[in-house]
């Protein structure tokens, strides 16, 4: 029964690390213009002065987040082709956890700070700020939609590791007997 499973899951293995490479070399991109984006992100307004990114941690934590996104996929893909380093499945497996995590936690960071810079908050006499830097309010937005797509990216990425990781081990084996003991 495994001579079977394993025939069908090596026919898997080309078309999966051709994805696997196509998504990581998606994510370098992407990455770079997130942060391109979002370091010359500026805007000066007559009445409340100039606006940067560097104004505002949760950009540049994202920045921060998206070079070591570039950084790891661009490692990552030197690295899947070597044979030594591909049979670690499981440094793969939790190191696309890891950075999946960490491009949550920063892209819900600057989601906050758009809702912020948006809408404001009366409660504590925010007011909305993308009235007065559009421009900043814009650009922020698109790095943050490219911020977004890589870390579907990695959502995929963290599937198909799972998948290799989790697909080394056999299902386990119950017999008939042992299956209608544990039914009663």
């Amino acid at each position: 029964m495994r001579g079977n499973l394993e025939s069908s899951s090596n026919t898997h293995i080309p078309i999966l690390k051709f994805l696997d490479c196509s998504l990581r070399f998606s994510v370098v991109p992407l990455s770079v213009s997130t942060i391109w984006i979002t370091v010359t992100n500026d805007q000066e307004n007559s009445t409340y002065g100039t606006i940067k990114f560097t104004n505002l941690l949760g950009l540049k934590y994202m920045v921060f987040i998206s070079a070591i996104c570039a950084g790891y996929a661009f490692v990552a893909v030197v690295a899947s082709w070597f044979k030594c380093l591909v049979s670690k499945a499981w440094i793969f497996f939790v190191s696309d956890q890891i950075v999946a995590y960490l491009m949550v936690t920063s892209g819900a960071a600057v989601t906050e700070i758009l809702y912020l810079a948006y809408n404001g908050d009366q409660k504590v006499t925010w007011s909305e700020a993308c009235s007065s830097y559009g421009k900043f309010c814009h650009k922020m937005k698109v790095a943050l939609i490219l911020h977004a797509l890589v870390l579907c990216c990695f959502i995929f990425l963290a599937v198909i590791s799972a998948y290799r990781v989790f697909s080394m081990f056999e299902r386990p084996y119950l017999s008939s007997k042992e299956g209608e003991e544990e039914r009663t």
